[in-house]
């Protein structure tokens, strides 16, 4: 465990306080990383293989939940198509997707879950809280084990994590301080030094509501989204570990959020969950340094309370949670002639009828289907397939509790 260190100054304890209120009412920050977004898939036989018995093989959700202080894990397991026997095999009747238990979860644990990453070769899961960051290793067959690894007190109360897509370095969105925490990772061990200076960065607008971070496929980039005050970019030296505040984008109101965000695979464009006043998905072309700028029509309509966005495994769709509606819209991206000509349109039968503040998704490692945790439960994890006839629409599948009512699902992260 990383233990929380001591902050000083009116300003941090002040927030803190705030923090720890909304958590306690309602759990404000969808944290799965990178908001749900596209992580570059990684080699996984490279940048070590801890974990226990060995990094998991399998496809894996795991989920934090908030009420029960509790943090369970299901297996994917997709459909299998009926087939008929051969000279050679047998027939294969058909079977429906499903989520299956893993071995000893739901975990109970001292702390109320809040943020998680999984390392990119799957040996390790990173939960942060109020009280620090705590590491676990992934065995082979996805249960989990508190980790004896030293990870070294860092003083850092994590709001949202992500890892970079070479394994190396842990970056925090710190909830105290208007700065990022930059970790680098043993991967042998998990264990996390903090080796460079903090990045900071300023607002000047807006209610300060750290939310989500996310990394550019290629490490380069970093985003945060800060509520009312908006969202920031960074560059990122992957040698050296320091990043460089160098740009930040306001929102056009007061009374309008960003919250969960996602960078498609070629880093070209940010998508961004925006409630409030001109809610909807936020699409921006990025820049040198970071620098956004909108696409013609966006933000794209969506439901009331847009809180989480994630992209498909082919770049060809994007679903959006709605936290206040409880329901989860879906679109169908289209280059444009230019840069900015890229747009948004729901595919058929969009928004779907998700859990009760939905505000967490995720995308199985296979890219059939996506998944997503609902704080108000009902259900509280829900598997959605893509349909085979209608592209882009989400087909429920099959929902599961993940801890005894309240659970209060928080956030999911998948395995890659």
């Amino acid at each position: 465990m990383i233990e929380a260190g001591t902050r000083t100054g009116m300003a941090k304890s002040g927030c803190k306080r705030r923090v720890c209120a909304a958590i306690v009412v309602v759990g404000l920050s969808a944290l799965a990383g990178c908001g749900g977004g596209f992580f570059q898939p990684v080699n996984n036989s490279g940048g070590g293989s801890g974990g226990g018995s060995g990094a998991a093989t399998g496809n894996t959700v795991y989920v934090a939940n908030l009420t029960k202080s509790s943090l369970n894990g299901f297996t994917v397991v997709p459909a299998v198509a009926a087939a008929a026997a051969t000279a050679t095999t047998p027939a294969v009747s058909a079977t429906p997707a499903n989520l299956t238990s893993i071995s000893n979860l739901p975990m109970s644990i001292s702390y109320q879950p809040l943020g998680m990453v999984v390392s990119p070769n799957n040996s390790f899961l990173y939960v942060s809280s109020l009280s620090g960051i705590y590491l676990y290793a992934i065995n082979s067959n996805g249960s989990l084990t508190a980790s004896a690894a030293d990870p070294r007190p860092a003083g850092v109360y994590a709001v949202s994590m992500a890892i970079t897509p070479d394994g190396k370095w842990l970056i925090a969105l710190d909830g105290t301080t208007q700065q990022l925490d930059i970790f680098q990772v043993n991967t042998s061990t998990g264990a996390l030094n903090t080796v460079t200076a903090a990045a900071p960065y300023s607002i000047k607008s807006g209610t300060w509501t750290p939310t989500s971070l996310c990394i550019s496929p290629n490490g380069q980039l970093i985003f945060a989204s800060l509520g009312t005050a908006g969202d920031v970019a960074f560059t990122f030296n992957t040698s050296t570990g320091i990043a460089t505040n160098t740009a930040l984008l306001q929102m056009p109101t007061i009374t309008t959020s960003d919250y969960g965000l996602a960078v498609d695979s070629k880093g070209a464009y940010l998508y961004i969950a925006r409630s409030g006043t001109q809610g909807g998905v936020a699409v921006y072309s990025i820049g040198g340094n970071g620098t956004l700028t909108g696409v013609t029509g966006s933000p794209f309509a969506a439901g009331l309370g847009t809180y989480a966005v994630q992209l498909d495994s082919t770049g060809s769709y994007v679903y959006a949670a709605n936290r206040t509606d409880g329901t989860i819209s879906g679109y169908s991206i289209t280059p444009g002639s230019t840069t900015l000509g890229l747009t948004l349109k729901q595919v058929s039968g969009s928004p779907f009828a998700a859990g009760s503040a939905v505000q967490s998704l995720g995308m199985d490692r296979t890219g059939g289907y996506l998944l997503a945790a609902s704080l108000g439960g009902s259900p509280d994890l829900e598997m959605f397939g893509l349909d085979a006839d209608v592209p882009g629409q989400l087909d429920s599948v099959v929902s599961v509790i993940t801890d005894s009512d309240p659970a209060g699902a928080y956030s999911l992260v998948m395995t890659h």
